[in-house]
């Protein structure tokens, strides 16, 4: 298989921000590795049987439940612990194991900003494909400038899947992708934006990267915890205005 390119991230402090909620908090994160960049055609291809008639681009049209089965296989093939088992379409986390994995939005979003503070981490059109670039497909990977842990196309190109849930609340099993696309203005194109969709959903602009690292603890890492997305889950009184019922 085409070797997956990895960074190491050292361990560190990220201020993660939920706008809905309008909740502020910082994460402890523990050093982790991370996709240099996303996940291409030609490695879905070589390993889940996709067609990869561009196989530097980045693979799109990928759900987020297929990119779960993607980290998996890529463990498989390298004899790694995989990350994930499922139960239909419910997926549990093990979180100790050493396989690859969607990161957590505190890890993409650390990894993402190596550093900067403010919503770019370098000059937009030297480092993102965006709406201002006039393409109307993904572009090859790697081909703008990386950020200053090497990471290339966090910021535009192709949103990312993350493995947490948007908000369990209004959107219920809903997972989290990041970073804005080719077809985005400036201000989707921002380190801290937020957006998803439901894991079976796929479209021409959402990719992913893979990342690595296991955790001596259980259902709870890198920000992420299932406790937390029980309480996320939980609503008190009325929904707020211009709710509908979750399904």
């Amino acid at each position: 298989m085409t070797d997956i390119e990895l960074a190491r991230i050292a361990g560190g402090t990220v201020a993660l921000h939920d706008a809905r909620r309008n909740v502020r908090w910082s994460v402890e994160l523990e050093p982790f590795e991370i996709g240099v960049y996303p996940v291409t055609q030609e490695q879905l291809a070589e390993l889940l049987g996709e067609s990869a008639s561009h196989p530097r681009r980045p693979a799109t049209d990928v759900s987020w439940l297929r990119a779960v089965r993607f980290c998996n296989a890529a463990s498989e093939w390298e004899g790694l612990d995989p990350a994930y088992t499922y139960d239909g379409e419910e997926v549990t986390w093990h979180v100790d194991a050493d396989g690859y994995r969607l990161p957590t939005e505190a890890e993409w979003e650390f990894a993402c900003r190596a550093g900067s503070t403010g919503p770019h981490y370098g000059p937009l059109a030297e480092v993102a494909w965006t709406s201002a670039d006039g393409v109307a497909t993904p572009q090859q990977v790697g081909a703008k400038l990386p950020n200053l842990n090497g990471l290339f196309d966090t910021l535009g190109n192709v949103w990312e899947w993350c493995w947490d849930l948007l908000d369990p609340a209004r959107y219920d099993d809903y997972r989290v992708f990041r970073g804005g696309a080719f077809a985005d203005d400036a201000w989707s194109v921002r380190a801290s934006t937020r957006r998803g969709g439901a894991p079976r959903m796929h479209h021409e602009d959402v990719g992913f990267r893979v990342a690595r690292g296991g955790f001596d603890s259980t259902d709870a890492a890198q920000g992420w915890s299932a406790e937390a997305d029980l309480e996320r889950a939980a609503i008190d009184g009325p929904l707020p205005p211009g709710w509908t019922p979750r399904r």
